[in-house]
């Protein structure tokens, strides 16, 4: 019996399930970047994977824990910030910066920005996914309480196995969404 045991399996051990959501969570970060399209291997749509649908209701999880830790280091930074400097390192300015009470205030102030950023690498396991999800994904879901990604299933099953396919991406960004087509009134008239 299965009693209260969350999740899909996915046909693998803990760990590699761990990798797998892991990696998939990272590669829809790393695909939210804006890039140039004739960058090789660039993402044909920024901020979309394409994925089996079991994996993609499991990784959803994931994804949206990532930008709500991200949402809150950034409120914790911008509270933080009157108190930087912007004095180059190692120049005598900062290092009398570095030695003031002003700098101890300012590191208190980071401190939960700081935690926010470790706890979302030790989630992803990639440094540049989570400066993604702090600098691209997390700003654009300042306003948002929640559900930060979508999956649409897709008709065409996967080749070789017949999986059943799923997009998952983020919603409300200007290149995913599509524009609302307007209606067109026909011509007759309603008792006609």
């Amino acid at each position: 019996m299965r009693h209260r045991r969350k999740g899909r399996v996915l046909g693998r051990s803990p760990s590699h399930q761990r990798a797998l959501l892991r990696n998939l969570a990272s590669a829809l970060m790393l695909t939210a970047k804006k890039v140039d399209a004739d960058e090789p291997g660039a993402a044909k749509v920024p901020g979309r994977i394409i994925t089996t649908v079991a994996k993609a209701k499991e990784v959803r999880p994931l994804v949206e824990r990532c930008v709500t830790i991200a949402k809150h280091g950034l409120a914790a930074a911008s509270k933080a910030a009157p108190f930087a400097t912007t004095a180059a390192r190692d120049s005598a300015a900062w290092k009398q910066w570095r030695s003031s009470d002003q700098w101890q205030q300012w590191a208190r102030a980071m401190a939960p920005a700081v935690k926010a950023r470790r706890r979302v690498v030790t989630l992803l396991g990639d440094k540049q996914a989570a400066r993604i999800v702090f600098e691209v994904v997390a700003p654009k879901f300042v306003d948002r309480p929640g559900g930060y990604t979508r999956i649409l299933k897709l008709a065409t099953p996967r080749l070789g196995d017949a999986g059943p396919r799923a997009i998952l991406e983020f919603v409300g960004d200007d290149v995913t969404s599509r524009p609302q087509q307007p209606r067109v009134e026909s011509a007759k008239p309603v008792g006609a």
